[in-house]
């Protein structure tokens, strides 16, 4: 099983789209993005990368698995 790594807000961004969440849409203090009836806070886009931690943290919220997020 592969490992997550940090990712850019960006990489982020269009790999929750390859998964069919659209967005990202203003909301409150951070942006949001929506598959169905889940709604994923994001962090706001910043100079440095989402460390793994919080990665993960965003993957559960958003019920997508290790394996789907990497394409395995």
């Amino acid at each position: 099983m592969s490992r997550l790594t940090p990712v850019s807000w960006r990489d982020l961004v269009k790999r929750l789209q390859e998964l069919g969440f659209e967005g990202p849409y203003a909301g409150g203090k951070h942006p949001q993005m929506r598959r169905g009836d889940v709604t994923v806070i994001i962090t706001n886009p910043h100079e440095g990368d989402i460390s793994v931690g919080l990665l993960s943290r965003l993957l559960r919220q958003a019920g997508v698995s290790r394996e789907e997020w990497l394409g395995e």
